[in-house]
């Protein structure tokens, strides 16, 4: 019978060789996994992070929940992404209350500092319409047609309503009159309501003569300057002289440097215009 020889040095050999490499694969897997746990911390635990506690939970098992942060100081100031509540302020002296009064440089507008120093804008007030002869007016009488409806100002500066009579306009202001008109129908209507608006203008004008494609008369309305008029008189001829414009009030003669006026210079030039004044454009 064939007997065969067992290796057993061989064998022995073989399995050492194996236990080693067993060895070496468990030692590789720790160092492997060690590695990425020190990845998986330093991640965790970069700035505004720290590691999770885990708390024990005898019917769910183990939860992680994330441990406090710690607000990190420099020069004892939190940090700008963390929530932050300043203690209150030490009681001190406190100002007296009542208004505050600003040095005259510091209260003093802007605009007017900057005019200082060349001609400005004459001030816009903004004053209430005066009532003058020729204005058409619009009186309403509340619950009472009879009493409303179209009123002209006559030239002696009246008006003329139904059971009043005639009763003075010229020179009042639109609340004015509403007023007056109150205290005279009071006779009449137990707590009457007035309502008085001007619808045409008529009694203050001004002109422009010369050199525009439009010239003559223009209802003064509110506060209008020499270049608000021109803004009416659709635009200069081809040969208007813009530097010699002038404006006539009474016996005064008023220059006016158009080329000037709209570069920003000589602003004191761009007056208010009154009633009655007169625009000349040469050409």
């Amino acid at each position: 019978m064939f007997r065969y020889r067992i290796p057993y040095a061989e064998l022995l050999l073989g399995f050492k060789l194996v236990e080693k490499l067993v060895r070496f694969n468990k030692e590789a897997m720790k160092l492997l996994l060690m590695t990425g746990g020190v990845f998986v911390l330093a991640a965790m635990l970069a700035p505004g992070q720290s590691a999770p506690v885990t708390k024990s939970d005898p019917g769910a098992g183990t939860v992680a929940t994330p441990a406090p942060v710690k607000q990190q100081e420099s020069g004892n100031r939190p940090r700008a992404d963390l929530d932050y509540t300043p203690p209150p302020a030490a009681a001190g002296p406190q100002a007296p209350a009542g208004p505050v009064i600003l040095p005259a440089a510091a209260a003093a507008p802007p605009t007017a500092a900057r005019g200082a120093g060349r001609g400005a804008a004459p001030a816009r007030n903004a004053k209430p319409y005066v009532i003058g002869p020729l204005d058409v007016l619009e009186v309403k009488v509340w619950n009472d047609p009879k009493l409303s409806g179209l009123v002209d100002v006559a030239t002696d500066g009246t008006i003329t309503l139904p059971l009043v009579g005639p009763v003075v306009a010229s020179g009042l202001t639109v609340a004015e009159l509403t007023l007056g008109l109150k205290d005279k129908l009071t006779s009449i209507i137990i707590e009457p309501e007035v309502n008085v608006q001007v619808l045409r203008i008529n009694s203050k004008k001004y002109s422009i003569f010369g050199g525009c494609l439009r010239s003559g008369e223009f209802p003064l309305v509110g506060d209008v300057t020499i270049l608000d008029a021109f803004a009416s008189c659709g635009g200069f001829k081809d040969f208007a002289n813009l530097k010699k414009i002038y404006v006539l009030r009474g016996t005064e003669k008023l220059k006016f440097n158009y080329q000037d006026v709209i570069r920003g210079k000589h602003m004191e030039q761009n007056i208010l215009l009154e009633n009655g004044d007169r625009i000349v454009v040469p050409d």
